[in-house]
């Protein structure tokens, strides 16, 4: 156990805002935790609330925290193979692109479209991370969690877990009453890789032949590598550039809205609106489309900007941007796309 008081949060969240939690609470197993909790002589001594993170890669704090911060320290990776299939359980506080290189050195497919996603295994499984057509939902067959109301171990199975595009129930009924304790995924051995969302394809065929494609020869370690230089061509590496990666989500709207959004992107000679087909006849479009289209790509304002290779990040651009400038930043993009488009973009980045 790790407890420490009145303590600095700046290395413990990817926007490197520089605030205080009243607590930090980190431990090392779910029977820790457990006992921590239940020992009300302790647990009745900890500023509330209570809120657990991971990475802090998909947060942002809105300054210091007056309660305590939960931090897992769970770190396993322990596979039983049977036949083709590989099921392996992840503590909830490995690094997730860490579970996603041991799978890929191992030969296993399912994890690889996710490698490089910033975070640990027990996020993964609460915000369904997703990229490159793959989400952590599609890999997860259960959830080990802390019911911390009644102090009790609950499984839940993947289809229990409510997960849609960056949704799940832990974000939802559950939040704030379940923590994850350790994740279970099915990868597999045989050969499976998913190749067709964005240029993964033809990144593939540029840097290895498409004969290797069309001869299914591919290894996940393959497909791993060129999804991690697609990521940095586009992305703000964390230990450089403070940012919580997307920071909006793609919105799906009706047609008669994406209609609209056309009419406005031929007046103003904006080119053709990307769009794809979502569930129950809506239709997505890039919130990143929109933002450039706004003109907030490379933006910078004070020390907070828009990044300059993929304006859905907003990023700490000096390395001493407060949340409030964060915040103004979100408010002004958030204004623009909604006169200009009609639409209004909703944060996938938790505020704190």
């Amino acid at each position: 156990m790790n407890l420490k008081y009145n303590t600095d949060l700046g290395g413990m969240n990817t926007f490197r805002m520089k605030v205080k939690a009243a607590c930090l609470l980190e431990y090392d197993s779910a029977e820790e935790l457990s006992s921590l909790l239940s020992d009300t002589r302790f647990s009745s001594e900890l500023p509330l609330p209570l809120f657990h993170i991971g990475g802090g890669s998909n947060l942002l704090f809105t300054g210091d925290f007056p309660g305590t911060i939960l931090h897992s320290r769970i770190r396993f990776i322990e596979p039983v193979e049977d036949g083709d299939d590989v099921h392996v359980r992840i503590g909830s506080g490995v690094v997730w692109d860490d579970f996603c290189a041991w799978a890929a050195r191992n030969g296993y497919w399912g994890a690889e479209n996710l490698s490089l996603i910033p975070g640990e295994a027990g996020a993964a499984a609460v915000q369904n991370i997703g990229a490159y057509g793959k989400e952590a939902g599609d890999i997860i067959e259960s959830v080990e969690c802390l019911d911390i109301q009644d102090n009790r171990t609950v499984v839940l199975k993947g289809s229990e877990c409510g997960y849609g595009y960056r949704e799940s129930r832990f974000k939802n009924d559950l939040k704030g009453r379940y923590i994850v304790t350790a994740v279970n995924v099915r990868l597999t051995k045989k050969y499976s890789p998913d190749l067709d969302y964005g240029h993964v394809r033809e990144a593939l065929a540029e840097r290895y032949g498409s004969a290797v494609i069309d001869e299914r020869r591919l290894t996940p370690a393959q497909v791993r590598e060129v999804i991690i230089d697609i990521r940095r061509n586009k992305l703000p590496a964390p230990e450089e550039t403070g940012s919580a990666g997307s920071f909006f989500r793609n919105p799906f709207v009706l047609p008669e809205q994406y209609a609209k959004v056309a009419k406005v992107a031929e007046k103003e000679n904006l080119g053709p609106v990307p769009h794809f087909p979502g569930d129950d006849g809506l239709i997505k479009i890039p919130a990143a489309w929109l933002i450039e289209k706004c003109g907030w790509k490379g933006y910078v304002e004070g020390n907070a900007g828009v990044y300059r290779n993929q304006p859905l990040v907003i990023i700490n651009a000096t390395g001493k941007a407060t949340p409030d400038e964060i915040l103004a930043l979100e408010s002004k993009i958030v204004s623009s796309v909604r006169e200009k488009f009609g639409i209004l973009l909703r944060p996938e980045v938790e505020h704190i």
